[in-house]
């Protein structure tokens, strides 16, 4: 039963190493922020990032400015700053002036994160001036909300969209 177990763990590891190198050759978009939307935000925290906070963050940025698509884990206990790291990560990217997406697994979850982001982000501005927009979308959003957060995504007005497995479909873009 060990051997069987061990067999399978070594399988799983192989399998995944073969994946991560088959991705590794792919291209990737080569982020070039400026720190200027996470300056901001971190100007207005009333507390300095966690030293692993930090670390994190430096391994997320070698990641986001190499030209292959970044495979990162993100892992902490319930309050230690995971959100507030993932959202410097995406405004990183939107400083880039690309779109970023945060999936949550519940809904619940999704509605939480967005809530949050959206205060955090509330009062900075894009490097072209306009605020920094976040909406979410999720099962529950419908018809006329759900077609403007569709709309603000295919015109490129949304920089941070939040959800479930609701931004997995077709039109969504």
């Amino acid at each position: 039963r060990d051997r069987l177990a061990y067999d399978e763990l070594v399988r799983m590891q192989l399998a995944l190493l073969l994946h991560r190198q088959s991705q590794s050759t792919r291209p990737g978009w080569e982020h070039r922020p400026t720190g200027k939307l996470t300056a901001a935000l971190q100007a207005r925290l009333p507390y300095q990032l966690t030293g692993a906070q930090e670390r994190a963050l430096a391994v997320i940025d070698a990641d986001l400015r190499a030209p292959r698509p970044m495979h990162r884990l993100l892992q902490g206990d319930v309050g230690s700053g995971k959100t507030l790291t993932a959202l410097l990560t995406l405004l990183r990217a939107v400083e880039s002036g690309t779109q970023t997406a945060l999936m949550a697994p519940t809904e619940i979850l999704a509605t939480q994160h967005y809530e949050e982001i959206a205060g955090l982000c509330a009062g900075l501005s894009r490097p072209d001036g306009k605020p920094v927009r976040v909406e979410a979308i999720t099962s529950r959003v419908k018809s006329k909300a759900r077609r403007a957060v569709l709309a603000g995504l295919a015109e490129g007005d949304v920089d941070i969209l939040v959800g479930t497995h609701a931004l997995l479909v077709d039109d969504v873009q």
